[in-house]
Protein backbone atom coordinates (compact mmCIF):
# COMPACT_ATOMS: atom_id res chain seq x y z
CA UNK A 1 0.00 0.00 0.00
CA UNK A 2 1.44 3.45 -0.81
CA UNK A 3 -0.11 6.22 1.65
CA UNK A 4 -0.27 9.76 -0.20
CA UNK A 5 -2.46 12.46 1.31
CA UNK A 6 -6.09 12.32 1.35
CA UNK A 7 -6.50 15.49 -1.43
CA UNK A 8 -4.41 13.07 -3.84
CA UNK A 9 -7.68 10.70 -4.12
CA UNK A 10 -11.40 11.65 -5.86
CA UNK A 11 -13.50 12.94 -2.92
CA UNK A 12 -16.38 10.72 -4.04
CA UNK A 13 -14.08 8.00 -3.67
CA UNK A 14 -13.75 8.55 -0.41
CA UNK A 15 -16.82 8.72 0.58
CA UNK A 16 -17.64 5.65 -1.27
CA UNK A 17 -15.19 3.81 0.66
CA UNK A 18 -16.52 5.36 3.73
CA UNK A 19 -20.02 3.83 3.66
CA UNK A 20 -18.62 0.59 2.04
CA UNK A 21 -16.95 0.13 6.19
CA UNK A 22 -19.12 2.36 7.67
CA UNK A 23 -22.59 1.88 6.52
CA UNK A 24 -24.45 4.98 4.65
CA UNK A 25 -26.35 6.05 8.15
CA UNK A 26 -22.50 7.04 9.74
CA UNK A 27 -23.70 10.53 9.43
CA UNK A 28 -25.55 10.21 12.23
CA UNK A 29 -22.75 9.07 14.73
CA UNK A 30 -21.94 11.17 17.27
CA UNK A 31 -18.17 12.05 15.88
CA UNK A 32 -19.89 13.49 12.55
CA UNK A 33 -21.80 15.68 15.26
CA UNK A 34 -18.21 17.07 17.33
CA UNK A 35 -16.65 17.65 13.44
CA UNK A 36 -19.98 18.75 11.73
CA UNK A 37 -19.17 21.70 9.46
CA UNK A 38 -15.25 21.20 9.68
CA UNK A 39 -12.82 20.12 6.82
CA UNK A 40 -10.87 17.46 7.25
CA UNK A 41 -7.04 18.72 8.04
CA UNK A 42 -5.27 18.07 4.98
CA UNK A 43 -1.83 18.02 6.68
CA UNK A 44 -2.91 15.01 8.68
CA UNK A 45 -5.47 13.16 6.30
CA UNK A 46 -4.30 10.42 4.26
CA UNK A 47 -5.30 7.38 1.67
CA UNK A 48 -3.63 4.39 1.14
CA UNK A 49 -3.78 3.02 -2.63
CA UNK A 50 -2.75 -0.37 -3.91
CA UNK A 51 -2.63 -0.32 -7.83
CA UNK A 52 -4.73 2.95 -8.77
CA UNK A 53 -7.09 1.22 -6.25
CA UNK A 54 -8.53 3.49 -2.77
CA UNK A 55 -8.03 0.74 0.02
CA UNK A 56 -7.96 3.10 2.85
CA UNK A 57 -8.47 6.35 4.35
CA UNK A 58 -7.96 8.11 7.94
CA UNK A 59 -9.16 11.78 8.02
CA UNK A 60 -8.10 14.04 10.99
CA UNK A 61 -10.26 16.95 12.22
CA UNK A 62 -9.89 20.47 13.97
CA UNK A 63 -12.08 20.28 17.19
CA UNK A 64 -12.21 22.16 20.36
CA UNK A 65 -13.12 21.46 24.03
CA UNK A 66 -15.26 24.31 25.09
CA UNK A 67 -14.65 24.15 28.57
CA UNK A 68 -16.77 25.01 31.34
CA UNK A 69 -14.98 28.11 32.65
CA UNK A 70 -15.26 29.30 29.29
CA UNK A 71 -11.54 28.42 27.08
CA UNK A 72 -11.46 26.95 23.87
CA UNK A 73 -8.85 24.48 24.03
CA UNK A 74 -8.12 22.97 20.12
CA UNK A 75 -7.63 19.28 20.06
CA UNK A 76 -7.35 17.13 16.65
CA UNK A 77 -10.03 14.72 16.20
CA UNK A 78 -8.81 11.21 14.52
CA UNK A 79 -10.83 9.52 12.50
CA UNK A 80 -12.60 7.81 10.95
CA UNK A 81 -10.34 5.39 9.75
CA UNK A 82 -11.79 3.06 6.49
CA UNK A 83 -10.59 0.25 5.42
CA UNK A 84 -12.05 -1.87 2.29
CA UNK A 85 -13.91 -4.46 4.33
CA UNK A 86 -12.32 -7.21 1.90
CA UNK A 87 -8.81 -6.09 3.18
CA UNK A 88 -9.78 -5.07 7.08
CA UNK A 89 -7.79 -7.16 9.70
CA UNK A 90 -4.81 -7.05 7.65
CA UNK A 91 -3.15 -3.77 9.42
CA UNK A 92 -3.83 -1.51 6.90
CA UNK A 93 -5.69 0.88 9.08
CA UNK A 94 -2.41 0.54 11.70
CA UNK A 95 -0.20 1.46 8.87
CA UNK A 96 -2.24 4.80 8.12
CA UNK A 97 -2.98 5.64 11.65
CA UNK A 98 0.66 5.89 12.32
CA UNK A 99 1.35 7.66 9.52
CA UNK A 100 -1.57 10.29 10.51
CA UNK A 101 0.12 10.36 14.11
CA UNK A 102 3.49 10.82 12.79
CA UNK A 103 2.50 13.39 10.85
CA UNK A 104 0.78 15.24 13.66
CA UNK A 105 3.77 14.74 16.05
CA UNK A 106 5.90 15.92 13.86
CA UNK A 107 4.75 19.28 14.11
CA UNK A 108 5.52 21.10 16.77
CA UNK A 109 2.20 23.74 16.57
CA UNK A 110 -0.26 20.70 16.65
CA UNK A 111 -2.86 20.55 19.74
CA UNK A 112 -3.63 16.88 21.38
CA UNK A 113 -5.35 14.08 19.25
CA UNK A 114 -8.53 13.03 20.48
CA UNK A 115 -10.80 9.74 19.22
CA UNK A 116 -13.64 7.38 19.71
CA UNK A 117 -12.57 4.09 19.74
CA UNK A 118 -11.68 0.56 21.72
CA UNK A 119 -9.57 1.20 24.24
CA UNK A 120 -7.78 -1.65 24.41
CA UNK A 121 -6.39 -1.21 20.28
CA UNK A 122 -5.67 2.44 20.44
CA UNK A 123 -3.70 2.13 24.17
CA UNK A 124 -1.60 -0.50 23.36
CA UNK A 125 -1.15 0.78 19.53
CA UNK A 126 -0.89 4.25 20.20
CA UNK A 127 -1.04 4.96 23.63
CA UNK A 128 -4.29 6.74 23.66
CA UNK A 129 -5.87 6.62 27.47
CA UNK A 130 -9.54 7.84 28.85
CA UNK A 131 -7.57 9.60 31.86
CA UNK A 132 -8.08 12.78 30.94
CA UNK A 133 -11.62 12.47 29.10
CA UNK A 134 -14.11 12.10 32.12
CA UNK A 135 -15.56 15.60 32.35
CA UNK A 136 -15.55 15.79 28.53
CA UNK A 137 -18.92 16.10 26.66
CA UNK A 138 -20.54 14.70 23.46
CA UNK A 139 -23.29 16.18 21.08
CA UNK A 140 -24.77 12.72 21.15
CA UNK A 141 -24.45 9.25 22.79
CA UNK A 142 -21.04 8.03 23.58
CA UNK A 143 -19.73 4.73 25.60
CA UNK A 144 -17.67 6.99 28.11
CA UNK A 145 -14.56 3.94 28.01
CA UNK A 146 -13.77 5.06 24.07
CA UNK A 147 -13.56 8.87 24.48
CA UNK A 148 -9.60 8.69 24.36
CA UNK A 149 -6.88 11.20 23.73
CA UNK A 150 -2.59 10.83 23.67
CA UNK A 151 -0.38 13.93 23.62
CA UNK A 152 1.57 15.73 26.65
CA UNK A 153 -1.02 18.79 25.83
CA UNK A 154 -4.83 16.92 26.62
CA UNK A 155 -7.02 18.68 28.62
CA UNK A 156 -8.20 17.42 32.06
CA UNK A 157 -11.08 19.71 32.19
CA UNK A 158 -15.01 19.67 32.60
CA UNK A 159 -16.77 21.23 28.60
CA UNK A 160 -17.95 20.25 25.11
CA UNK A 161 -16.60 18.79 22.48
CA UNK A 162 -17.38 20.63 18.82
CA UNK A 163 -16.25 22.10 15.96
CA UNK A 164 -13.05 24.32 16.35
CA UNK A 165 -13.77 27.74 14.99
CA UNK A 166 -11.61 29.19 13.02
CA UNK A 167 -9.82 26.15 11.68
CA UNK A 168 -6.06 25.90 11.56
CA UNK A 169 -3.10 23.76 11.05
Amino acid sequence: MQIVPIADVSADAVEQLLDRAFGSARRARTAYRIREGMDALPAFSFAGVEDGTLIGTIQCWPIALDTDDGRSLPLIMLGPVAIEPLRQQGGLGRSLTAHALAAIDADSAAPAVMLIGDPEYYGRFFGFTATATAAWRVPGPVERHRLLARGADVPDAAGMLGPRVPACT
